[in-house]
């Protein structure tokens, strides 16, 4: 049957509109559905577990502090040692997202992701019998070693089973249960937190040691459920083999590749265009830190005390998860994934800009502009990530250039740790805002200038490496 999609140069090179987007027969529609039952829904389990087991950290600051059973009055540190601990997890996170993402095609995605949720599940229920700022420092840098590779992992595994102009929405599928595990968390501290001196244990302990229990457990289900390629499936049929690997045959990885080769690590490293989607990145990666981390630290700042703070987190990431998905919907049906970048990095920046000007005291005000501020930070990254995706060509380029980028908004996310701080919580952290608010700027600028500049290389006929031309 003869392919009824357009190639990915008439795709690249024409207006960027629905009209221009792969059109899918029965076969494809039927076997991408196939696919996404088996593949989506699991790696957002997987990523809303793996959130949760880094961000619980900050709910366990501010749990039962009223009565001195929180984190920091219990191990004894500080302000400033808890943003240490922070800043470690993030160094050992950006050290080692490039070899994880060696070992999940060298070892087959199922057992490197298997094992690497056991150990981070494991590693944070260890982290609820710390009782030293040494001991939760220690424990929180081998928390960023194991969790390091996963979503670089994720966004690159997703190149072995889809093509470009699908990729951002199934991306933002699994990001955005970052923000659901942030309305969980939220959730789940809120009634963790009655069980304070239970089994003799504080309720910050028992946060630790329930939310790395199921990641622990689901391991077991990834080693058995999560497909690795395409060719090596057993659910899909001969015919549905052959029309996958066709349909990837241009704009894939492959799980039959073999492993990157000096020459093309050298191609990725020496390639500059990249360095300005990383650049971007970085811009994006305070703003998401910072909100991972310190959310309900700002909703205690913004009136809202004890316990009622931890359930204040939900709405913002509720209203944040379906922003999300509905932008990366729009960013893949266009075929505008800078644009769209752009547009909801300012969205955010705006949401910022506004918390740093209001009064200290306009809390209900504030409170509107967090939810607008996180759901424009969180929305713009599926389109920034599939952008990054539609630019590379090859199996092993596109493992390198993926998880260098995540590397890249490591540095990012340590600045976001430093910004939120705790002296400045009656001033409503001015200073977090207006950092945030600067850098969600940057993004927006530098995402139109880098499509300004992909669309100036397609009018000049400009080809990347592998003779494809750039995607917007």
């Amino acid at each position: 049957m003869e392919k009824k999609y357009i190639s990915d140069v008439e795709r690249a090179t024409s207006v960027s509109s629905p009209a221009s987007e792969p059109v899918l027969d029965a076969r494809e529609k039927a076997l991408v559905w196939k696919q996404d039952l088996r593949i989506v829904p699991l790696c957002a389990a997987i990523y809303l577990l793996c959130y949760l087991d880094r961000s619980n950290i900050g709910n366990a600051k501010i749990l039962n502090e009223d009565t001195h059973n929180d984190l920091l009055s219990e191990t004894n540190m500080t302000s400033y040692q808890y943003t240490i601990a922070l800043m470690v997890f993030l160094i050992a996170y950006a050290l080692f997202e490039v070899p994880s993402n060696y070992f999940l095609k060298r070892l087959n995605p199922s057992r490197w992701i298997a094992f690497l949720m056991l150990s981070w599940g494991a590693i944070t229920m260890g982290l609820g019998g710390a009782h030293t700022f040494a001991q939760v420092t220690g424990i929180r840098f081998l928390l960023g070693v194991m969790e390091a590779g996963l979503f670089p992992g994720f966004v690159y595994y997703l190149t072995f089973w889809y093509r470009n102009s699908e990729r951002s929405i199934r991306v933002a599928l699994i990001l955005a249960s970052a923000t659901l595990a942030g309305a969980f968390g939220g959730a789940i501290a809120y009634g963790v937190g009655h069980m304070n001196g239970a089994q003799g244990l504080s309720a910050w302990r028992w946060l630790f040691i329930i939310e790395g229990a199921p990641s622990c457990a689901s391991a077991i289900l990834v080693w058995f459920f999560l497909p690795d390629y395409p060719e090596t499936a057993h659910w899909l049929s001969a015919e549905e083999k052959a029309l996958a690997e066709q349909r990837l045959e241009g704009e894939g990885s492959h799980g039959s590749a073999k492993a990157m080769s000096w020459a093309e690590a050298r191609d990725v490293l020496v390639d500059w265009r990249l360095y300005a989607h990383y650049a971007i990145y970085f811009g994006i990666s305070t703003p998401f830190s910072s909100l991972s981390l310190f959310t309900p630290a700002i909703t205690a700042g913004l009136g809202y005390s004890n316990l009622r703070a931890q359930l204040m987190t939900v709405p913002p990431y509720a209203v944040a998860y379906v922003v999300t998905v509905a932008v990366a919907w729009s960013a893949d049906y266009f075929n505008s994934r800078g644009l769209h970048s752009a547009i909801f990095s300012f969205v955010g920046a705006m949401g910022f800009l506004a918390s740093a000007v209001l009064p200290a005291d306009a809390y209900l005000h504030r409170y509107g502009c967090l939810i607008v501020a996180a759901s424009g930070s969180f929305a713009c990254i599926p389109p920034l990530l599939g952008w990054l995706s539609a630019n590379l060509s090859s199996t092993a380029g596109a493992g390198l250039a993926i998880a260098l980028n995540v590397s890249f908004g490591a540095p990012g996310q340590i600045v976001g740790v430093w910004i939120y701080k705790s002296d400045e919580a009656k001033k409503g952290y001015p200073t977090g805002h207006w950092t945030n608010a600067a850098l969600l700027l940057f993004v927006a600028a530098g995402s139109i200038l880098l499509r300004l500049y992909y669309g100036w290389r397609n009018k000049r006929g400009s080809r990347d490496r592998n003779g494809a031309s750039f995607a917007y």
